[in-house]
């Protein structure tokens, strides 16, 4: 991280014996940032310093706080640097890489990972008379907030310091859960150790009244290896919501996460719960008295006439047919508000004919009694037209199981999908399982990589879906199931048939509906699509618009991995324009390496090949590298590569 953070260094222009630019707020607007932070300011001081206190009273160094942009908030403790005029660390003072190079707040606001920066990692001399660890501050949504640093002569042990300072940030972003949720959510802690269960290294998850995960901390994530956002605590750990609620506050329980893991949990009980009346009326199930008002202004949740091309002689027949209970329930409740991972049915297509019409028949299917089945590359999008079709359903308020065949282990997928009796197999959890069919009970199910999935299970599939009864391994009662079907795969299923892996009565069971989707150097869309996705992302993470350059080098490239690729590409080019406008050389290398092969879709033997034409185009310019580019249509990069 140090030397990427020197190479930034001398993009931005800086020498080693530059003088710090730390940009001094004015004092007006220090006090006004100061109360914007104030509950973070608070909860450092008051919540979390106190319990450091006489280490770093021993120690003479000094505590910091920055915000998110770098500017110093407050500061703790004693320097042995001198003068604040000499070493900056003082309030409304940014420490930023552009304008004080390599530092440990700077550096570990761009990382957005603990760092240290000892004397001599420090890019410009004059700040390195210190030593400084620092970690960031992320809040109860995830999003980065600040950096708490520990800065000193370098007397304190290196090690120590920044342990210190990474256990002094996750307990200031513990405090700040506990002071967000604490009055009327359920709180759980849990570690891999009952006596360690109210440690700063505990994970903690936040829950609703019916169980869903509403926030967490980062232990949390990285104990459980997984994406913790929404998920409801029977996804995590073998027990429901009921237990949770009538387990003793504080006391230890031992439980089963992600149906593997041994780990003691401790609840802890909202503060002033809120009581709540029963209302009838919020069950899937329920549908209003129509009134002949009613009948004449019904509409649908989702205007299906934007999916519906103009002209066409289905469209006046479709839009007169009887709508099914499921689409009247759908109507007369209030439209839900979507979770943030989820994209709008009508922001699925930016133009694209065929994925508006694949759209509009899968939205509409999503009501009968139809499975679906969706063909598409790995990284089309299969698994987010998934979640976009759920949430806009009669479903929605179901949960959505996504089940990859091809990640779960062979001799597991029954016991994964089916569930199982306690003690019907070595290794066997001591409660069961209830099994991810029966978790999608009156939601839907979303069977993903569906041909990779054995033979043996197949024939049980058959059987669920064909009776809607699913009986666990080793018990004999059955379970009646209301699912929606979605199987996708990157697969042929006809040729899978033909060749005996997989079976044809269960292709035929699950496909109802066949869609394709289409990969995205095949979209007619695709311009928009690409522009669509890098304003979704300029949401999470702040940048300049998209240049219409970059944006025919995007259209251009073949994107072998489709949409996942595009993302990451991006996501990776904005991290290091870092709020500035993003260019070709902040795109990692191997995006220019797919682009510049002769071997992509659409080159042609005419085509000159890049040996010649770069020389010849650099003649052309008279050595300007940048024009050159940009008449090639390659990186600059590219041009170094191959100039003679």
């Amino acid at each position: 991280m140090i030397q990427e953070s020197w190479y930034r260094c001398e993009q931005y222009g800086l020498e080693h014996g530059s003088q710090p630019n730390f940009a001094t707020l004015p004092k007006g607007e220090l006090k006004d940032r100061v109360e914007q932070h104030h509950s973070l300011l608070e909860t450092t001081e008051k919540e979390v310093l106190p319990y450091y206190e006489n280490i770093l009273s021993n120690s003479s160094c000094m505590i910091v706080l920055a915000d998110r942009q770098g500017h110093v908030l407050n500061t703790w403790g004693q320097s042995r640097f001198g003068p604040a005029s000499e070493h900056g660390l003082v309030g409304g003072n940014q420490w930023t890489e552009v304008g004080v190079g390599t530092n440990a707040i700077g550096t570990a606001l761009i990382t957005g990972h603990a760092i240290q920066v000892g004397r001599d990692e420090h890019f410009l001399r004059a700040n390195r008379f210190m030593v400084g660890s620092a970690s960031p501050i992320y809040d109860t949504k995830n999003d980065l907030v600040g950096v708490l640093d520990i800065s000193s002569d370098a007397y304190l042990p290196q090690d120590h310091t920044l342990g210190m300072v990474k256990l002094m940030s996750l307990s200031v972003e513990n405090r700040l859960i506990y002071s967000a949720f604490q009055k009327d959510h359920f709180i759980l802690t849990f570690n891999t150790n009952v006596v360690s269960l109210d440690s700063h290294w505990s994970g903690i998850l936040v829950l609703d009244e019916n169980g869903v995960i509403v926030s967490a901390n980062r232990r949390a994530e990285v104990v459980l290896a997984q994406d913790l956002a929404l998920l409801n605590i029977n996804q995590v750990f073998d027990c429901s919501m009921r237990e949770i609620k009538h387990h003793p506050p504080n006391a230890p329980m031992k439980l089963r996460a992600m149906g593997r893991f041994q780990i003691y949990v401790k609840v802890i009980p909202p503060l002033a719960p809120v009581m709540r009346v029963p209302d009838f009326r919020n069950r899937a199930d329920y549908i209003p008295p129509v009134t002949p008002l009613d009948a004449e202004t019904q509409t649908t949740a989702f205007d299906l006439t934007a999916y519906t091309e103009p002209g066409t002689g289905s469209e006046a027949t479709e839009a007169h047919e009887e709508p099914s209970p499921a689409e009247k329930t759908t109507a007369a409740q209030p439209q839900r508000p979507l979770p943030p991972n989820v994209i709008p049915l009508e922001q699925l297509e930016h133009g694209d004919v065929r994925v508006r019409r694949t759209v509009r028949q899968a939205h509409k299917i999503m009501e009968k009694d139809i499975p679906i089945l969706i063909h598409g590359e790995t990284g089309a999008g299969k698994e987010i037209l998934v979640r976009s079709l759920h949430y806009h359903s009669s479903r929605a308020s179901e949960m959505l199981v996504a089940v990859n065949c091809a990640a779960i282990p062979s001799e597991l997928v029954e016991s994964e999908l089916f569930g199982y009796e306690r003690g019907a197999f070595t290794g066997a959890q001591n409660k069961g399982s209830i099994g991810l069919i029966r978790r999608a009970h009156r939601g839907t199910l979303f069977l993903d990589e569906i041909g990779e999935m054995p033979l043996t299970v197949q024939s049980r599939l058959l059987r669920v879906l064909q009776e809607r009864m699913v009986t666990p391994l080793g018990s004999t009662e059955v379970f009646p199931v209301d699912i929606k079907l979605i199987s996708a795969t990157n697969r042929i299923l006809k040729d899978e048939v033909a060749e005996g892996r997989f079976r044809e009565d269960l292709y035929y069971r699950i496909s109802g509906l066949n869609i394709e989707l289409p990969s995205l150097r095949d979209r007619a869309d695709k311009a928009e699509l690409i522009r669509y996705v890098f304003e979704r992302l300029r949401l999470e993470e702040p940048a300049q618009p998209l240049s219409e350059h970059l944006l025919k080098m995007l259209v251009k490239h073949p994107w072998p991995g489709n949409m996942r690729q595009l993302v990451h590409v991006l996501k990776v080019g904005m991290a290091m324009a870092d709020g500035d406008e993003l260019e070709d050389w902040h795109l990692p290398d191997d995006f220019f390496d797919e682009l510049d092969s002769p071997h992509q879709p659409g080159n042609t033997p005419e085509v000159e090949p890049l040996e010649r034409l770069i020389p010849r185009l650099l003649k052309e310019h008279h050595g300007n590298v940048s024009k050159t580019a940009k008449a090639a249509g390659v990186s600059r990069n590219t041009v170094y590569k191959y100039r003679s």
